[in-house]
Order: C-alpha cells, then structure tokens, then sequence
C-alpha cells in the first residue's frame, strides 16, 4: 500500500514539473514574440547623392622603390682577410669594401708580366730577322701568336689580382653583408647587398579617366604615410602608353630624398597630382560606404527595406566620395544605423 502511495506521489510531482516548464516555454515564446514584432524594423538616417563640382586634382597610392638596389656577387676565389664596410655604412663608387687572400694571384702576376716580357722580347727579334728573309713567315707567326697570349694571360692575371679587392660599383648604404672575415669565396657569391635611397622611386597606377590629366615632366607632391606632416617633390618620369585589364596605366615617379635619407625603400606612399580643373561630378558622404574604397557598397532604401548594392567610385576629396556608376540621384542610401543591417533588412527612416 506504501509503495503504490510513493508511486502516485512520485507522478503527481512529474506532472506538476512537465506542467510548469509548458508555461515557462510558452511565456519565452509571448516574449520572443513581443521582441521579433519591436524590432521589426530598425531606424535608419538617409542622405541622397548630389551634383558638385569637383577638382580633378586626384591621388594614388604606391611604394618606395630604390634608385639602385645591387647585390654585389664575387668574381674571384679564396679567403676573406679584411672586411672595411658594414651594415648601414654609406659607401661611395670605388670604395674597398673586402679583401680577399691575393699571394697566389700576385705570384701568378709575376710569372705573366715576365712571361709577356720574354714575348715581347723574342718579337722584335724575329721581326728584325724577318727583315732580311732569315726567318720563315711561319716562324714569325708562331712568335707573334706566343706574343699575344702572353698579353692575355697578363691581362688575365691582373684583373683576377684586381678582383681580390672587392670594391663598390655604385654609391649608397650597405644594406646587408653575406660574408665574415674568413669566408671562402667561389665565383658567384652573394657579398653585399647595397642600396642607394638619395632619389627614389615610385610606380602608380592612375585611371583612364586621370592619366590624359598628367605629362611627363610635372611636379607632384609626395608624402610617406609614416611621415605624413613632410612633403617631398616628385617629378612624373614616365608614362605607360598601354594600361592593364583594368584600364589603370603605370606612372613611374622619381622623388629626390632628404639630405640625411629620411625615405626609406618600401615605404608606403601617397602622390598628389595637382590639376587646375573642375567637373559635375555625383557626390556622396563617405562615411555611407560600407566596407573599403576598392570593393565600395551602399545600402538603399526601397519600399521600406534596405538592400545592399555595389557601386563604383573614383576620386575621393575629404569625406566627398564620386559616385561614377551603380547609384541614382534619386536613391534613398542609408547614412547611419549600418552596423545592424542586413540586405532586405526592414528599417524605419528617421
């Protein structure tokens, strides 16, 4: 009797749980509900584009290039026994830089300058003999080609002894050394690498729409995005006369660097390109572009919804962004309140 008692007891308190979590699951749900219908639509600012005039003054992006950049690669054989330059040292055109074990090639130097002179020598002699025919002419052959490669094996000899003194070929900075006094040196190794920054470099990419605005010869004002207070002058070098897939042509600039080489080689940089000219252009606030400048979209209001669409800009003046295709006038395009849209999100415009 107990145990049916503890039973029906034990049941009655399984239906009360079951009961009560019903009522809890269908009061989340009122709640859920109550929530999904407040936001049903989210409150929105709209602005419209608008007709401007704009200055065809533009920018481009692009990095720092070296006027000169060198890896110096060995033309002798042997030991490192004296090193003069290194990293960060400023060097000039002829300036020693190493200098490799030279006895042997010295040695062999001697042997060439007495070799070529005993050749010499015994060339004049058979060319007096062969004066008065007492010498064949293919004797005087024989001699004569003996002559000439003694003068080569001399030159020869010389420019390896010239070789062991490792000299600069151009003027700049040691950029990085690859070798250590004791180094064994083959032809073909990497010695210095060196760097000259006194003029640099840089190659941008300008529209179609742009590089008919730009010649050869102009001045442009240069910054370095980590030095942006300071201007530099570039000067436009060249002009590609065929653009790429995208209709960008290549400009290269060359930029005169500070005295003391503040530019430093593949620095991010920006161009300023100066045109005294205006344009009707379509206007719109940047800060309605959603995500960057080279993938730019907009939401648009239509119908009481919000719907992304992609858009194509071109120049960019202060928060002024050009609208060059995707855009009407006439659309609604959401100012603020984007972080919580999604395309075909409702809104409510405020």
């Amino acid at each position: 009797m107990k145990k049916v008692i503890y039973i029906v007891a034990v049941l009655v308190a399984l239906g009360a749980i079951g009961f009560t979590l019903m009522n809890n699951k269908k009061e989340m749900a009122a709640t859920a509900a109550v929530a999904e219908r407040k936001s049903e639509s989210i409150p929105v600012v709209v602005t419209k584009a608008e007709n401007g005039q704009l200055d065809r003054s533009f920018t481009v992006q692009g990095n720092f290039i070296p006027d000169q950049d060198l890896t110096l690669l060995s033309e002798t054989q042997g030991q490192v026994i004296k090193i003069y330059k290194d990293n960060g040292d400023r060097v000039k055109a002829g300036d020693l830089l190493a200098q490799v074990d030279a006895q042997l090639l010295r040695a062999e130097l001697v042997r060439a300058q007495a070799n070529y002179t005993k050749s010499k020598r015994d060339l004049e002699r058979f060319e007096n003999l062969a004066q008065g025919d007492a010498i064949t002419k293919r004797q005087l052959e024989d001699v004569r080609l003996n002559f000439s490669n003694a003068e080569a094996s001399l030159i020869t000899a010389k420019k390896r002894l010239a070789d062991a003194s490792i000299k600069a070929p151009i003027s700049g900075r040691i950029n990085k050394k690859m070798i250590e006094v004791g180094s064994y040196l083959n032809p073909g190794t990497e010695l210095f690498n060196i760097v000259n920054v006194d003029n640099l470099k840089m190659n941008v990419k300008v529209p179609e729409g742009q590089v008919l605005l730009i010649r050869e010869g102009q001045k442009v004002q240069v910054k370095a995005d980590a030095a942006s207070s300071e201007s530099f002058e570039g000067t436009v070098k060249a002009i590609a006369a065929k653009g790429d897939n995208s209709l960008n042509y290549n400009v290269e600039l060359e930029i005169s660097n500070s005295a003391d080489n503040r530019l430093k080689a593949g620095m991010y940089g920006t161009a300023y390109f100066e045109v005294a000219d205006q344009r009707e252009a379509l206007l719109l606030d940047r800060e309605v572009i959603v995500g960057s400048l080279q993938n730019p979209q907009v939401f648009v209001v239509k119908n009481g919804n919000a719907y992304l669409k992609d858009i194509k800009v071109g120049s960019v003046q202060g928060n002024k962004v050009e609208v060059t295709g995707g855009l009407e006038a006439s659309e609604q395009v959401v100012q603020s309140g984007q972080i919580n849209l999604k395309n075909g999100t409702k809104v409510s415009v405020l």
